[in-house]
């Protein structure tokens, strides 16, 4: 896997589970807080779509993960 889709993957996976935990009407609700946490990835996607640059990309480059799109 390249690093391109490990970041979609994980990003996709954490709003998923963040709308799990924080809607109101689902089984598996905590608090309406963790919705705070769905608008913090959305806004770094938003944010690495402009500058092109993302921390968890990064990260993964450095821990040897073949980089590509």
């Amino acid at each position: 896997m390249t690093t391109w889709r490990i970041v979609r993957i994980v990003a996709g996976s954490f709003i998923l589970i963040s709308l799990l935990l924080g809607a109101p009407a689902s089984p598996f609700f905590v608090s309406q807080w963790w919705l705070a946490f769905t608008a913090f990835v959305g806004a770094n996607l938003l944010q690495s779509g402009f500058s092109c640059w993302c921390l968890m990309e990064r990260i993964l480059r450095k821990l040897g993960v073949r980089e590509g799109a």
